[in-house]
């Protein structure tokens, strides 16, 4: 799945709320390395050097795209390319971040188990996922993919990112080896220009594994049927522009 810093930071002072204020949350640290998990373009990454300048900071993603958007934007960080799914530190570390990356990985259970196995005594694991898929958006995209006028496009089995489990799953995931740990819900309102916004919003998120499935002539026309969608499922406020709902699941654990 190919991605697009370009397009990603369209929207980049709502994109990194989220991620300033999962940051807001970690109190202190042990001295030790930091890791910026999914980096993306390094708007969160810049939050974490600002936060703790004095810490040796490396940022990780898989996407080249990605990466050469973050070592452009800060040229005094380290960034690598790694897949989340097997990647490990080479020592213990003070502090794991990822904003908005770990909802694609099915077994990220399983990398947190890792992940806190690997933190630093008084390290911190913290998390931010995007907790949407029943939101409009996300719902139109796998109706458009079950419409016949495009399902034909998508390989037999293909199926959008799982829903993220409960918070009772990751507390129960968590405590044994936390000496603290958090979880929580934030609902974000963001007031977007107009329903053609929305769609260029999603276009670097969640639309993008739709979309990478059909060829261009088709593409424009599943484009236009969900901008159709989008228009009706959020209706324009009094001034004119439109309210996207975005939920996002938080999660700080602290290792004991």
């Amino acid at each position: 799945m190919a991605w697009s810093a370009e397009q990603y930071v369209k929207f980049e002072d709502e994109r990194t709320r989220p991620a300033r204020d999962l940051l807001h949350q970690v109190s202190s640290i042990p001295d030790g390395p930091l890791y910026d998990l999914g980096c993306g373009p390094g708007n969160s990454t810049e939050l974490i050097r600002d936060r703790f300048p004095v810490y040796l900071l490396t940022g990780i993603d898989s996407d080249g795209n990605m990466l050469d958007a973050a070592r452009k934007r800060l040229t005094d960080i380290a960034f690598e390319q790694g897949d989340l799914a097997q990647w490990e530190p080479p020592e213990p570390a003070a502090l794991f971040f990822a904003n908005a990356v770990f909802q694609w990985l099915p077994d990220h259970l399983d990398v947190f188990d890792n992940l806190m196995d690997a933190l630093l005594p008084g390290g911190v694991l913290a998390v931010q996922m995007p907790d949407n898929l029943d939101e409009p958006t996300h719902v139109s995209m796998q109706e458009l993919a079950e419409d016949p006028r495009f399902s034909l496009f998508y390989p037999k089995g293909w199926k959008r990112r799982d829903p993220l489990p409960g918070p009772d799953v990751y507390l129960n995931r968590l405590m044994p080896k936390s000496g603290y740990v958090d979880v929580w819900h934030t609902v974000y309102y963001h007031r977007l220009a107009n329903a053609e916004a929305i769609v260029e919003w999603v276009k670097g998120t969640g639309l993008r594994p739709y979309l990478d499935v059909l060829p261009e002539s088709v593409r424009q026309d599943y484009l236009a049927a969900y901008l159709e969608r989008i228009r009706a499922a959020y209706p324009p406020l009094s001034d004119g522009r439109v309210v996207l709902r975005f939920p996002r699941l938080f999660i700080v654990a602290v290792k004991g």
